[in-house]
């Protein structure tokens, strides 16, 4: 596939449009992450090891894309155990009755040269609530496989409070442990899907 600036200069042709077509979320090259501050001094990251995705790109008119996403809350990794598993338990996801949280796009804004504002809404637990992500292409590539790839970074900041993830306690110095407000941080390499007739 050609990288984009290898495409017409024609400005009446979008440097998108060969790149229309689904794609599947690659999990082993990608990655879902977030980021936390702990304690008021320091952050705490982490990522979810299992999730699922489809980007159904629109070259011609990048606007008309979709992506949906779907994580399994269970897969929660920091590095500790112990935070894992409060962090899986109902003061936060919940996760052994709220095993999947889901993001399905609504609308896609283009946002300057490869940057888009991708929006749409976010469902943890029972809540679904507007998510807005700054994103930016990465590229398009054939990889060793013969596969057709496309790449994009991601990146927003919500208040988890808003999805009712809003278990603290207060620190004898002042302030909370844990920050009400989250980054996510995305890393997405997607491989096309074959079409097929009928």
């Amino acid at each position: 596939m050609p990288k984009i600036s290898d495409q017409p200069s024609d400005s009446r042709i979008s440097p998108y449009e060969q790149l229309t077509g689904s794609y599947a979320i690659d999990p082993v090259h990608s990655a879902l992450g977030f980021s936390v501050r702990h304690a008021m001094i320091s952050h705490v990251r982490g990522e979810f090891d299992s999730f699922e995705g489809l980007l159904r790109l629109d070259g011609s008119q990048p606007a008309l894309s979709e992506a949906h996403v779907r994580v399994q809350t269970a897969s929660l990794n920091t590095g500790v155990e112990e935070r894992d598993a409060h962090l899986r338990g109902p003061d936060f996801f919940d996760s052994s009755a709220f095993p999947v949280m889901a993001f399905r796009s609504t609308r896609i804004v283009p946002a300057g040269d490869d940057g888009f504002r991708l929006l749409g809404n976010l469902r943890i637990k029972d809540i679904e609530r507007p998510l807005t992500l700054d994103i930016e292409f990465g590229g398009a590539a054939r990889d060793a496989y013969g596969q057709n790839r496309v790449g994009f970074e991601g990146r927003a900041t919500i208040r988890r409070s808003d999805w009712g993830l809003t278990w603290n306690t207060a620190l004898e110095t002042g302030g909370v442990l844990v920050s009400d407000k989250v980054t996510l941080v995305l890393d997405i390499s997607a491989v096309q899907v074959a079409q097929t007739d009928g």
